[in-house]
Formats: structure tokens, sequence, C-alpha cells
């Protein structure tokens, strides 16, 4: 966005006189501080109250601010700013965790159990009159679904268990086991499942936090400039508001003259005095209009928490510069369709549509899934050879034994001695329309519609833009015809002062020509504040939409100029 140059000029403003003169800000704005100050010292106690009817006030501080210092202040400590950097945080960490669905996942078991049960029969293979087993078991397993949509699990399990049990062959017994198991759905759920829609989303998303900042900054340093301006009309309004007064007041010290030497009759005082009284009324107006105007811009660009936020006075050093610009607003228009944040969102959304059709589509597929699972065991411990016993071989006393040591079973899974595998597809497919296929048809229609939307929202946008065009030349205008309308009542007002000395024209009549130069000279300043509103308006506008701040201004100028008056 490009920033206005602000080396203001204020046409006639400063000065009564017909020919234009240019004031700059470092001079106008002084002047109008000094004003401000002056009509506060007005209102302190005289020199010779006492001390004590006299408390000590310090100065409040003064601020001195260009636009663009006013931007940067509001870019640091504007809370609606602060508020706004935090939901691209907040999509960060969903965008994290819809990703935690990758993350692989360790468990791990250890456990102990031992168990004495009686013999209830001869076949429980106790020896005495119970059955006692004493067992330690551990497994460890990992398990992680790939961004491909398959699965993978590994287990390792270990064991040590003794049993005086006549059928065991192994007292104590050492077993271990490895598992591998992976899962592909081949249909549903091959190019896109759950989680790859919540990330492709979640990153979407992320992308509409960045526009929603963007805009918010837009809209933000828009309103802080809008804000600038009007301090810096209602400072410069107060000082034509001030010299109004002086008018009336010099023309009542000319009436209260002409009286005492009789050319004028008594009851002309009465009308000077109430026309001071009137624009006394003005200034003090234009007064509170400056503080008002102070607190909309220090809530925008000042920290709420630092100590003089409320007493620190705010001097702009600029005023809006008027030049005659040729505005290209068909290349405004295009730049607007390319960059507009509302247009950006909704394109964005468009893109969150199709992975969600991408997604329905995919689940109304018939859920094909492929499973291989493959296994290794190994065996070991004490091997026990019985004699022959009341059941049999196998099952008398113990004759001999041999170790097989917890290394061999760990060499039988390293030699895969004992290996197990199974392969097997999946299918299931439900009878009728599923869920999926109503979700999927649902989000088609609702694609459509918001394709239609986005074509009528670039409508829309097109038009703003044009208005927001149309609307600078129209202030351009305004200020021109306004610097015509405030010479030409610089100069009535002239010849009506001539006529008053010459005796053919009434204290009226001046008084309205001074009323007519005052309104000229609001209306040149007015004009020249929309016109650097509407410039505002039409650089933001091709970024962020405006909410119709550029087609209301000139409303909303007369409405300021009328209450004026």
């Amino acid at each position: 966005m490009r920033t206005i140059a602000f080396r203001a000029c204020i046409i006639a403003v400063a000065v009564g006189c017909g020919t234009p003169v240019f004031v700059s800000a470092q001079t106008l704005f002084p002047i109008t501080r000094s004003l401000q100050l002056q009509a506060t010292s007005a209102q302190q106690p005289a020199p010779g109250t006492p001390a004590a009817a006299q408390p000590a006030q310090p100065p409040a501080p003064v601020r001195r601010l260009s636009a663009d210092d006013a931007v940067k202040l509001a870019v640091e400590n504007n809370l609606g700013l602060q508020i706004a950097r935090v939901n691209p945080q907040i999509q960060d960490l969903n965008l994290v965790l819809a990703r935690s669905g990758w993350t692989p996942s360790f468990t791990s078991t250890i456990q102990g159990n031992s168990n004495i049960a009686p013999n209830q029969s001869f076949l429980a293979g106790g020896q005495g009159l119970q059955t006692s087993t004493d067992q330690f078991a551990g497994n460890f397993g990992l398990k992680q679904m790939m961004r491909w949509g398959g699965t993978y699990e590994i287990g390792w399990d270990s064991s040590r268990q003794s049993s005086n049990s006549i059928f065991s062959n192994f007292s104590p017994q050492l077993r271990s086991s490895v598992s591998l198991a992976y899962t592909q759905p081949l249909l549903r759920n091959w190019s896109i499942d759950n989680t790859r829609q919540q990330v492709l989303v979640g990153a979407k998303n992320r992308e509409m936090a960045d526009v929603d900042l963007r805009q918010t900054l837009a809209s933000t340093i828009r309103t802080v400039r809008n804000a600038y301006w009007d301090l810096a009309y209602a400072v410069a309004s107060l000082a034509v508001q001030q010299q109004s007064l002086e008018l009336a007041q010099e023309s009542l010290r000319n009436t209260r003259a002409r009286v005492e030497i009789g050319t004028t009759p008594p009851i002309d005082i009465v009308e000077a005095e109430s026309e001071v009284a009137t624009r006394e009324e003005a200034v003090i107006v234009a007064q509170a209009q400056i503080e008002t105007s102070e607190d909309t811009l220090r809530a925008l660009v000042f920290n709420p928490s630092m100590p003089d936020f409320w007493t620190i006075h705010i001097e702009p050093t600029e005023l809006p510069d008027f030049k005659v610009d040729k505005v290209d607003v068909d290349q405004a228009v295009r730049t607007a369709l390319e960059h507009r944040t509302d247009l950006l969102n909704a394109r964005k959304s468009l893109e969150v549509s199709d992975i969600n059709i991408r997604y329905y589509h995919s689940q109304s597929l018939p859920d094909v899934t492929a499973n291989v699972n493959y296994g290794l065991q190994g065996l070991g411990g004490t091997l026990l050879q019985r004699g022959i016993g009341p059941l049999g071989p196998g099952t008398g006393d113990v004759l001999a034994q041999s170790q097989r040591g917890f290394g061999t079973v760990l060499g039988d899974l390293f030699h895969t001695t004992y290996p197990s595998w199974t392969a097997a597809v999946n299918i299931s497919y439900p009878i009728g329309t599923s869920q999926a296929e109503a979700n999927l048809a649902r989000t088609r229609l609702q694609h459509a519609q918001s394709e239609t939307q986005l074509r009528n929202q670039e409508l829309q946008v097109a038009t703003q833009v044009r208005q927001a065009g149309r609307q600078v030349q129209t202030n351009q205008q305004r200020v021109q015809t306004t610097q015509a309308s405030r010479q030409l009542a610089s100069r009535k007002l002239e010849a009506e002062q001539r006529k008053f000395t010459a005796g053919t024209s009434t204290s009226f009549l001046v008084f309205q020509a001074q009323r007519d130069l005052a309104q000229a000279r609001n209306n040149e300043l007015r004009a020249i504040l929309d016109y650097a509103r509407s410039v505002v308006d039409l650089e933001t506008v091709q970024e962020v939409p405006v909410n119709g701040g550029a087609a209301v201004s000139a409303v909303q100028a007369q409405q300021v100029i009328n209450n004026s008056n």
C-alpha cells in the first residue's frame, strides 16, 4: 500500500485574505496548540489567588506524531492486532494436533502373577493336592499410521513360567515371540483418509488465519490513518473557529466605538455580543472535538498500560496533501480481484470443499483392506524328561533335565526357526445409500453454491472498487470547488466590510459574511480530509473490505458541515 505524501497545505485557512496562502503543518499545529493552551490557562485562577487555592499541576506531556508514526505505534500496541496475532498460533497447534495421527505410539506391559489352585481331578496335573503356577511376562509394541494410509504394528513378548504340573515339559519355561503386522487400504482410504483430510484442512485454515491477520492489519492501518486525519481536521477547525471569533470580537469593538460617537444605534451592540457568544460556543465545541479525536487515536496507537495513557496530548504534525492524481480504476479492480483478503478466503474455502469431496468420495468406495501378519517364536528353559507314570509316558518322575537358555530362545527368533504368517483381504460394502454417499452429494451441492457465491462476491468487489475510485474523483472536484467558494466568501466579507465602513451595509450582513467565510473554510478543510480518506479507502479496498466507508464519506461530510453550522 502506497503511503500518502503528508506535506500539508491549508488554503487561506490561517488568514482572512482572499488570496490562497499555503501554511505548513509545522507552522499551523504549534499555533493551534498554543490556542488550546491559552484557552486552558484562561480557566486557571488569577495570579493573586492564594497558593493553597492553586494546586500544582504538572503540564500534560505532548506527543508529536506524523501519520506514519501513528501507524508504527498501532502495529506495536493495538490490542485488536495483538488478538489477531494469536489466531495463526492457534491454527499451528490445530495442525500439530491433526498430524499427531501419524505419530508412532509405543506400548509396554510388564506383569507378574502367581496362582495356586486345588487339584479337582488327576487331570489337573499338580503334584500333591494343588497346582502352582508362577509367571513373569513383559511385552513391548510399536504402532504407527503411515502418511499413505497404511498401518504397521510390531510386538515383542517374553515370559518366564514355572509350574509343578506333570504336564509341563519345561519348568521354568522361557518363551519369546516377535510379531509383525501391516494393514493397507486398497480402495476406501487409499488416496485420502480422515487423518489426511484433517491435516489438509488444517493447513488451509492456517493459510486463512494468515489472510485474516493481514486483513486486520490493513483495516487497522486504515482506521489509524483516518483517525489521525480526523484529529488533524479537528485541530485545524479549531484554528478556523478561533479566527472567526477574533473577527466577531473585532466587529464588537468597532460597533462599540460607533455607538459611542453616535453613528450606530445601541441595539447593534446586542447583535455583536450575541455573535461573539455564538462563536465562543463554536470554539468550545471545536476544543471538545479535539479531545474526542485524541481519545479515538490514543486507543488505536498507544499501549493502555502506559502510565500517562489518558493524559498525554497528541499533536499531529501533518495535514493531508492535496494533489490531483489520475485514478486507474481498471487496474485497481484487477488488483482487488487478485489480492482481496475476503476473495482469498473464499477461494481457500473452495479448496477445503474440494478436500472434503475427495474424502467423502473415498469413503463411498468399498472397504477393501489387505492384512499381512508374520510371527516368530522361541521356547526354552529347563527341559524335564519324565518316566512312565500313572497317566502314561512322560507323566512320571523326572529322570533327566537339560537347559535351553534365553540366548537359545532368541537364536530361534533370529534364525526364524518357528515362523508363521497370514495374508488376508477383507471386503465390506454397505447395501443401499451409505452415509458417505449422502455426505458426498451434500458437499458437492455446497461446493457449487460456494462457486456461485464467489462469482457474486467478485462482482461486489469490483463494484466497491469502482465506487471508491469515483469517490476519489468526486472529492478532488469538491476540494477544487470549496477552494473557489472560500476565495469568493473572503472577497464577499471584504466587500461587506468596506460597505459597512461607508455606511451602506449593516452589521447583520457583515456577520453573515463572516459566518459564510468560516463555513467555507471548514468546507475546504473537510473536503481535503475527505479526499485523503477516500485515497486511503481506495488503497485499502484493493486489499480488504472497507465496509462501505468510501460510499458514505460524502454524506457524512455533509452531515458534519450541517452540524457545525
